[in-house]
């Protein structure tokens, strides 16, 4: 076992050579550095990544084809990588989802567009290029109410870092921002006067101005007052949650606690902090709250993204099943046998 583990190591460190070699060995490479580097600072680091990822495989498909530069590159070509995307198979036989082939596809005609802005190439090849659209799934599961409140009260708030751990969760669930965007968060973006929150460069690096509730905010006031000064190292960048070591939270080690949290609460569920950002819309929509401010709550672009909640909100559905559904309205008795 550990010698075939040793085996499959080494193989997978020469293909990573291989296509390391392929990379830098292309015409294309001096062109997708200059792109990363011309748009690093108008994306997350998760977007850098995805592109990275996808330029080299595509990259490295070309040059197998001795395909060295991108002026070599028309639409029929383009269309041939889309083909070899679609009947790609993965090591266990599986094909690529549609949401894979969507995200290394999406890279290209940033990347070719970018080009041709830049002068680099006469044309853009991708800009009719079709790509399949990134199916939108349902949450896999939605916490209740009640669960929300198992999580809650697992928290020891007579320490420091339990004080802190019940203002970052109050906080995730009131105003169902994304985890980066909590971590970014400094001192001077709570509004204490207005009740809000200023989240700035979310995704899209998008500013947005939300609320967040009075228990929420008071749970932020305690912490700052009670525990923020025994975790803060100096200088003081005005990070709002700190970790133990006065450093600000990795986005894996947020998930983390998190994730144990939901454990100790006794809940299986997938997911971490993603789990409190879809419980806040969906039970604000089930309790009357209008959609389009769902919308602006989460910083979504488009509607049809937010109008996913719709077909997750159960409880006033489930009220008017019970209310009209014949199965479950009691039966009507003949008034000659009562």
């Amino acid at each position: 076992m550990a010698l075939r583990k040793k085996r499959n190591t080494r193989v997978a460190n020469q293909a990573r050579q291989t296509i390391s070699e392929s990379l830098i060995h292309n015409g294309f490479y001096s062109y997708y550095r200059a792109f990363l580097r011309d748009t690093e600072t108008t994306c997350s680091q998760d977007t850098i990544k995805r592109r990275e990822s996808a330029l080299r495989r595509f990259i490295v498909w070309c040059g197998e084809r001795d395909l060295q530069q991108p002026q070599n590159i028309t639409k029929p070509i383009l269309e041939r990588y889309k083909r070899h995307l679609y009947y790609y198979r993965k090591s266990n036989g599986d094909p690529l989802s549609t949401g894979s082939q969507h995200t290394l596809l999406t890279p290209l005609k940033t990347f070719f567009r970018y080009l041709a802005k830049e002068n680099h190439i006469l044309y853009n090849p991708a800009s009719e290029l079709d790509i399949p659209k990134k199916p939108k799934r349902l949450p896999k599961a939605i916490l209740h109410q009640d669960e929300i409140n198992d999580v809650l009260n697992t928290i020891d708030i007579t320490t420091v870092s339990g004080v802190r751990d019940r203002a970052m969760i109050e906080t995730l669930y009131s105003t169902g921002m994304r985890r980066m965007e909590l971590v970014n968060l400094t001192i001077y973006d709570i509004d204490h006067r207005r009740g809000a929150i200023w989240i700035r460069e979310g995704k899209y690096q998008k500013d947005r101005f939300v609320p967040i509730g009075d228990n929420a905010l008071s749970w932020i006031v305690t912490y700052q007052e009670q525990a923020r000064s025994d975790l803060v190292m100096e200088p003081d960048k005005g990070i709002l949650f700190l970790t133990d070591y006065g450093e600000a939270f990795k986005r894996d080690a947020l998930s983390n606690l998190v994730k144990r949290y939901l454990t100790r609460a006794g809940i299986t569920t997938l997911g971490s902090c993603h789990l409190f950002r879809h419980a806040c819309a969906t039970h604000m929509l089930e309790n009357g709250a209008d959609i389009r401010f769902i919308q602006q709550l989460l910083g979504h672009e488009d509607l049809n993204t937010t109008q996913i909640y719709t077909q997750v909100s159960i409880d006033k559905l489930k009220a008017i099943h019970q209310a009209t559904h014949p199965s479950d309205r009691a039966p009507v008795q003949d008034d000659e046998n009562q």
